[in-house]
């Protein structure tokens, strides 16, 4: 009996014999019409749909005039990116489950003359506060919800709409 140890082996019968025969086969080089794994990650990640959920999110609701996320504070750090166009002019970022004695937070447009801030900082006690300008760092006394509000200064100007990403830490 003969046996091999590679994978791609082919076994084939003898008729005319009581024992198996092993062939090794060479390994077929890729046509010209297969795609490697980078091109259709590169077709997957440009589709339509792909990029709808991408700008869109999972967790996203829009109603009125502001766009609601939903985000883990098991998940941090994270950035998440959102725009503003003439229907929209305020986010919550709602991050449940946070438990960390701290938030950190920064806005991020690459237009300097957006008129963009965190407005309030809704604490897991009910308690609110703000403004704040476009960064913010501040003290979470209880685990629980933090929303945090993001739209226009009103005493400012500049644009109100275009695209901006959020970290938050």
């Amino acid at each position: 009996m003969i046996l091999s140890c590679k994978k791609e082996a082919e076994v084939s019968e003898s008729a005319d014999r009581d024992s198996v025969i092993i062939t090794e086969q060479p390994i077929p080089k890729p046509s010209a019409d297969s795609v490697d794994k980078r091109e259709r990650d590169s077709v997957i990640n440009n589709a339509p749909a792909t990029k709808e959920v991408l700008r869109t999110g999972v967790a996203r609701e829009e109603k009125d005039r502001v766009i609601v996320r939903l985000a883990d504070g098991e998940r941090l750090p994270f950035t998440i990116g959102e725009e503003f166009t003439e229907k929209q002019d305020k986010l919550i970022l709602k991050i449940a489950n946070f438990n960390k004695p701290k938030i950190t937070a920064k806005i991020v447009a690459k237009q300097q003359d957006f008129n963009i801030r965190f407005n309030q900082i809704k604490l897991p006690d009910g308690k609110m506060d703000g403004p704040f300008m476009r960064e913010i760092t501040y003290d979470v006394p209880s685990s629980g919800e933090v929303w945090l509000i993001i739209g226009k200064n009103n005493m400012a100007d500049g644009k109100t709409t275009g695209s901006f990403s959020v970290s938050v830490e």
